[in-house]
């Protein structure tokens, strides 16, 4: 079994019953973490030094259409309404599965690449099993840790069938990608509910069209409702569902950039804060956002603030209602338990998994250097390296590159 001892840093665990920050180092045994605290013992191990740098759990982005990364920033100057009519009215359809496979393993590495070690890749792009199998090899290929959301072209049924096909692995998950209430008659999205029940599977989907359709109470009605349960966005939905998305341990995964800049609807940030919930992060499409997790945890952050502000007695709030750290806990644990992933990632500590992220990042406050980070100098994914010396390993990215440009050139045809 490998052993590997980061030594000296600054670490940010995430565990709830240790130090925000705390000076210590991290022993990882094969694919998990041994051990965190001060002089642990390296004997046969790797040792790395890391002083002056801030460790912590690899970051999660919940919600990502990495299908996508090969038309990234063509969507620019795009509404909501251009990106639906334009990329999936127009584009999707000329995906081959080839398109698939790059585009999903240059996201995956540009995710690794910024320190995100676990990806949520909300896959609606299947036209073919073998275009659904495609985008899986990416997936694998890549090396990050992704939960695979299956879906289908917002014109197509929905195929139980091929969720059944589909075959997980070691950092592999299989969940749904399902319409959801807002865009399904209420028998269809308790179908698709139950039928994500009955397999132990995430059910993922869009809220933004809107205030809740008659498919939500259906939903409810059901006792559909669950730890399970992803809504992305969450635009439209009221106080009262917020309430029953909370109270039923739901998760709600915002992608901040995204929504204030396409028109999806303002980040619901607060109202979750408001009755003891917190979101989860993604940022959506390549296309259109930078795909930085980071990015997204900071305007998160700015958006929960600015409601605060607005809604203090006099021309802004004497105090920060919302902490640096609650950003970052958006960006890690809670991301692991939006894609169910709570008891593996999210945290370090012993016995989870050993995705971590090395930033080369110092200041008086290392939640906020590590917030603030631009620099991820090293990434591990289950205890072996995907990042050292600030690149990317086990990769050919010039041929990656030459692929993606093939790619985009035939789909902006």
């Amino acid at each position: 079994m490998s052993r590997v001892l980061l030594r000296g840093a600054q670490v940010i665990t995430m565990a709830p019953d240790r130090p925000d920050t705390e000076r210590a180092d991290v022993l990882v045994e094969g694919d998990r973490i041994a051990a965190v605290g001060e002089g642990l013992d390296g004997t046969g191990a790797e040792v790395v030094d890391v002083t002056d740098r801030i460790v912590l759990p690899g970051l999660v982005n919940a919600h990502l259409h990495t299908w996508q990364t090969a038309l990234r920033g063509v969507g620019a100057d795009w509404t909501l309404a251009d990106y639906l009519g334009r990329l999936h009215g127009s584009v999707a359809p000329r995906y081959r599965p080839e398109d698939m496979r790059i585009g999903t393993l240059a996201g995956a590495l540009s995710q690794l690449d910024r320190g995100t070690t676990t990806v949520g890749d909300w896959c609606h792009n299947t036209l073919t099993p073998d275009h659904t199998d495609a985008a899986l090899d990416g997936l694998r290929a890549s090396g990050v840790r992704g939960v695979f959301l299956y879906g289908t072209p917002y014109s197509a049924a929905y195929p139980l069938r091929d969720v059944d096909r589909l075959r997980g692995g070691p950092l592999l998950t299989i969940g749904m990608a399902i319409r959801g209430p807002q865009l399904s008659t209420p028998d269809t999205a308790v179908a698709d509910f139950r039928a994500a029940a009955e397999r132990g599977l995430v059910a993922s989907m869009h809220q933004s069209g809107g205030e809740p359709g008659p498919g939500w109470e259906a939903v409810r009605a059901a006792g559909l409702l669950s730890p399970a349960t992803n809504v992305v966005h969450g635009a439209g939905l009221t106080e009262e569902w917020f309430k029953t998305l909370v109270d039923a341990g739901a998760s709600v995964t915002c992608t901040p950039e995204n929504e204030l800049g396409q028109g999806h609807g303002w980040p619901v940030i607060a109202q979750l804060l408001r009755l003891g919930g917190a979101p989860s992060l993604g940022t959506d499409t390549d296309a259109v956002t930078p795909a930085d997790v980071l990015s997204a945890a900071r305007i998160a952050l700015a958006c929960g603030r600015h409601h605060d502000h607005r809604e203090a007695p006099g021309p802004f709030s004497l105090e920060a209602t919302i902490t640096a750290k609650q950003a970052l806990a958006w960006a890690t644990v809670e991301g692991a338990r939006a894609l169910g992933l709570a008891d593996r990632v999210g945290r370090l500590e012993p016995g989870l998994q050993a995705d971590l992220v090395v930033l080369d990042s110092f200041g008086p406050d290392p939640i906020a250097a590590a917030l603030y980070a631009r620099d991820v100098e090293a990434v591990m994914v289950a205890g072996r390296w995907r990042k050292r010396d600030h690149a990317l390993l086990d990769v050919d990215l010039g041929a990656v590159r030459e692929r993606v440009r093939e790619s985009a050139a035939h789909l902006a045809g």
